[in-house]
């Protein structure tokens, strides 16, 4: 079992990033007084600032430094948050997750989901390889119903293992509507913290938030 933390977010690079955003407010503040006194030595006595306006301007200098400690406090939040959701993804490893992703044939069947165009006449599997080459197309039901690709070529040539690609094309009479991504099953091998959100890693290695997986079954 696997469960590893993206070095982006770990809790020392945020207590740095804190420090040096405290350091700037202070060095933001010192200038902000050296401002003030020079406008205060500066000003025309014949024509005073106004005490209103000295209140304003630390009011505002004031909210701004309070907004830059709630963003900071913010990204912490958002690291534990991050940090929570591993833990609970943990039991996912070994699972298998449905998801439109690439993912690796190894010489057992693929179970894919297909989504078809409403009002399609015709709809067809396209499989492409790593490189984006299409290696098999075939016309599959007009349904959302699963079924299981044997991997092989158009040509019926049983396709080297590796990792694919799959999506399905809708047409109406003769005419292209549109092509989108299938849903596929895949083990998951890992889950890891990216940008601190929680994401799956696939047999393959394709990288899956937990937001786009749609399913979840126990192997087998």
């Amino acid at each position: 079992m696997q469960v590893t933390q993206a070095s982006g977010n770990n809790v020392p690079g945020q207590s740095q990033n804190q420090t040096n955003s405290n350091a700037a407010i202070s060095s933001d503040f010192d200038t902000f007084l050296k401002m003030l006194t020079a406008q205060i030595q500066n000003q025309d006595p014949l024509n005073p600032i106004e005490s209103e306006d000295y209140a304003v301007q630390l009011a505002t200098f004031s909210s701004v430094e309070q907004q830059v400690l709630t963003n900071d406090l913010l990204t912490a939040l958002g690291t534990q948050f991050g940090s929570m959701g591993l833990s609970q993804m943990a039991g996912w490893i070994g699972m298998e997750a449905r998801a439109a992703a690439p993912v690796l044939f190894d010489g057992t069947p693929i179970e894919v989901s297909p989504n078809p165009a409403v009002g399609a006449d015709n709809v067809e599997l396209v499989v492409r390889d790593e490189e984006g080459n299409v290696v098999h197309r075939e016309q599959i039901p007009k349904s959302t119903e699963s079924f299981d690709w044997a991997g092989v070529g158009t040509d019926g040539t049983p396709l080297p293992n590796g990792v694919y690609n799959f999506s399905v094309e809708s047409f109406l009479n003769g005419e292209s509507l549109i092509e989108t991504p299938a849903e596929v099953y895949a083990e998951v091998v890992e889950v890891r913290g990216v940008d601190g959100q929680s994401v799956a890693v696939l047999k393959g290695g394709a990288l899956v938030s937990i937001d786009a997986v749609s399913a979840l079954r126990s192997p087998g």
